[in-house]
């Protein structure tokens, strides 16, 4: 099963092209385009049976707002030219045969982790498609990260020789250290080096706040007050483990857990194509696709 996390590949293409490409209109295509061209080439090269793309509707009226209402609001609303765009890429999704989900209330990460989560119900190894280090925390044995566009894969056993702690430990690193794209503070005076050391030693959040008294023998700097750090910090920590804790029992539809790829609508897609103002490239792409399918 392929698990796509459209937003990266969305935002990829919205700074990487031009937005001086434009429909006939006069609106940017630019994100549609790459987008488009991203997910037309992962499908003639891979062909997946299984695949869903997941994507956010609304950052602040997702429950970890509720619980931290902080959370992600350092970043700038999305302008409304790619506000279109994004609703044009899930319609080219839906299009090329690729299941699209999404939910106010829960996130993008929150809709893989449920389906990867079922996927393996049914027997499933996971790919996810992104370069999210968040989405590290779903993996399993057999499972693997991918950034299909730039060709890096991270599998579920090379997490530790990349961040220093366990794909199942990631949760509790990102509570300790933080995320500043998410706005997630962490615990003051902890970053990644002291969280990997931390969970080396201790092994999860939980036993390193029944250790406490046992800090100061770790190997890391200013470990002699690092225990009173994270003794002050207690609840700011739980709390982010909350936040950066990806869900994996999404309220879901029937046809939502089972992600299975159907033919493309060429004459759909043509229609939406010529609206963008797109050449034969990609047609001809998609014609590849539904005659492979």
């Amino acid at each position: 099963t392929y698990l796509i996390d459209a937003s990266i590949f969305i935002f990829r293409a919205w700074f990487s092209v031009p937005d001086s490409m434009t429909c006939p209109k006069d609106h940017p295509v630019n994100a549609v385009f790459g987008y488009a061209r991203f997910l037309s080439d992962f499908l003639e090269s891979v062909q997946p049976d299984s695949v869903a793309a997941a994507f956010d509707e609304s950052l602040s009226s997702s429950f970890r707002s509720e619980l931290y209402p902080p959370y992600k609001a350092n970043r700038d609303p999305a302008p409304a030219e790619l506000k279109r765009q994004f609703a044009q890429c899930r319609a080219v999704t839906r299009l090329l045969g690729v299941h699209e989900c999404s939910d106010r209330r829960y996130e993008a990460d929150d809709l893989i982790g449920t389906l990867a989560h079922r996927g393996r119900e049914a027997g499933h190894c996971i790919t996810i498609l992104s370069r999210d280090k968040d989405l590290l925390q779903v993996l399993q044995v057999g499972d693997a990260m991918w950034d299909f566009i730039g060709d890096k894969h991270i599998g579920h056993d090379d997490v530790p020789d990349v961040f220093g702690v366990r794909a199942d430990q990631m949760v509790d690193f990102l509570a300790l250290a933080g995320d500043s794209v998410d706005n997630i503070p962490g615990v003051p005076g902890v970053g990644a080096k002291t969280a990997g050391a931390l969970l080396r030693h201790f092994d999860t959040l939980d036993e390193l706040y029944l250790n406490l008294d046992s800090v100061a023998n770790v190997n890391v700097r200013g470990a002699s007050t690092l225990g009173a750090k994270l003794a002050a910090h207690r609840e700011q920590a739980h709390l982010c483990r909350e936040l950066t804790r990806i869900r994996c029992d999404v309220p879901m539809a029937g046809s939502d857990l089972a992600p299975v790829r159907q033919e493309p609508d060429l004459d759909e897609l043509n229609v939406l194509y010529d609206a963008a103002g797109f050449g034969d490239g990609l047609r001809r792409q998609a014609r590849r696709i539904a005659e492979a399918y």
